[in-house]
Parts: C-alpha cells; structure tokens; sequence
C-alpha cells in the first residue's frame, strides 16, 4: 500500500447538498484524519471561500458531479488550490475519481506530488447603456441563447474590433478547451485538449449551414452584442448562473487571470478519460 507522503497536512471537501453526499463526505474526512491530515467539510460556497478556511488547503476534495466541481473550482481559482473531483453523478468529464476507486486512488495520488492539469478559465463581463451590470470567472462557457418562448435570437460576435458575422438561431457558446465536452461538443464543436489555451466560438443550432464552429487564439476579447429589440435571450454561466438579457446588452469574453487546477489520477491520461465516457473503442 503506498504511503501518503508527510506534507499534506490540510485537504478540505466540499461536498453536494446530499444525504449520500454528506454521507460519503464524513467518509473521507474520517479517513484522512486517521492518515494525520486536517479536514474540515463545507456545504456553503460563502464558507468554503472565506479566507481564513481556504488558506493553507494543500487540496480541495469535490464530492458530487460536475456540476459540484464547476461551482466550487471558480470560488476558490483565486486561491490556486488544486481541486480533485469524486463522481456521485451521472457522466463526470471533470470529475476525476469515481466513489467506488476513491479512497484506493487517493491513496495513490497523495503518495508522491500532485498530478495538475492547469486549466484556462473565462471571464465574462455583461454591460448594459455602458455600465458593467455583471462581472464572473468560469471554467467551461458562457452561453447565450433564446428564451423559452422566442424562435430565434440573434448577435452580433466581434474579435477584438473586427466584426465576424451575426447569428441567427438558438444562440452562441463561448468555451475553453475545458468546456469542449460540455454543452459546446452537444452544439456539434469540436474536442480541444483541455491543456490549450483557445476560445471556441459555437453556434447552438444557426439557421445558417455555413455558420460553422471557430477556435480563435486567446489573444483579444470576444464581444456578443443583441442586436434585435424583440428578441429575448438569456445569458448563462457554467450552465449554472443565468441573467436575463435585453436590447443593446453586450458580454465580453476574455481569458481570465485565474487558472483551474485540476488533479488528475497519475495513472490515466485524458485520452483515456475520453474513451472511458464517450465508449471509443
């Protein structure tokens, strides 16, 4: 069995509001406190930022889905705290381990210095009559698109100054390489390894055949604008934060200062990931 090394002193979890979850968090707590490692478990996204609770957390444990790891990894970017995910969902692209693995895997990660992947993140910046309404960091896209009753919605998308073209249809995804299996690769874009450092411009089901998915170099800032005033639309973050939008909005996208660290199991590669949860042979 291989032996934890002695400079992990404090990996805190942050875990999904569950009975399982909560359950399966405990778990893990009282198992790293037998190896001699400080643990405290947090449900609140307030708490787990805070400061004073984060600083000194040699790893975050993230025990839920992806959509777990999403939410918490952008509250604590700011810290560079690696973050491990273990799956209690369905599908977990993020999520690293699984619960069955998870404490044999940890065993194994924690005998020898991290495995970091390091991710690229979005920030996204919403302005209405030239004020900043709204400012976010994400790890996967932002995404907008049309309102439950709207047919259509249509923007205008700029690289830097330089107009590209508008889109009509259900809406535009702005992704990372990271978000590339998320809701971009089900808007038919493209799968970019997670470690680049690209925008990904898709198009959710465009009116227009031509209208094609892009990468662009993370050189300049992406600008979505809505352009037509009877259109209705929603921004979304992550998948998990969402503003209504009107007229005249514009989103900015650029690469954000924070990075994702993402711990991966030093045994797999991402290639092995993919052919794990999309069944290539």
């Amino acid at each position: 069995m291989a032996q934890i090394l002695p400079f992990y002193k404090k990996i805190n979890i942050f875990t999904k509001i569950s009975d399982e979850a909560r359950e399966f968090s405990q778990k893990l707590k009282e198992w790293l406190n037998s190896k001699g490692i400080e643990s405290n478990i947090f449900e609140n996204l307030a708490e787990l930022e805070r400061e004073e609770n984060i600083k000194g957390t040699d790893l975050l444990l993230v025990v839920g889905g992806d959509g777990s790891l999403l939410i918490a990894t952008r509250r604590v970017a700011k810290y560079n705290v690696p973050v491990l995910g273990i799956n209690l969902g369905r599908l977990g692209f993020l999520t690293e381990l699984n619960a069955e693995e998870a404490f044999e895997k940890l065993e194994l990660i924690l005998s020898k210095p991290l495995c970091i992947s390091r991710r690229m993140m979005l920030r996204a910046t919403l302005y209405r009559d030239n004020h900043k309404i709204l400012e976010a960091d994400v790890l996967n896209d932002v995404v907008v698109n049309k309102a439950i009753l709207a047919r259509i919605v249509d923007v205008a998308v700029y690289v830097g100054d330089r107009y590209i073209t508008t889109y009509n249809g259900d809406g535009i995804i702005i992704s990372t390489p990271n978000g590339s299996t998320g809701y971009a690769l089900s808007a038919g874009g493209p799968i970019v390894y997670p470690m680049m450092e690209v925008f990904l411009v898709v198009p959710i089901c465009p009116h227009t055949l031509t209208d094609r998915p892009l990468i662009l170099p993370n050189l300049e800032p992406i600008t979505i604008e809505l352009v037509h005033e009877e259109k209705d639309a929603w921004l979304t973050l992550d998948g998990q934060e969402g503003t209504q939008l009107k007229y005249g909005d514009k989103i900015v996208v650029k690469q954000s200062p924070f990075y994702a660290y993402l711990v991966r199991t030093p045994d797999k590669n991402y290639f092995d990931i993919l052919r794990e949860k999309l069944g290539w042979k």
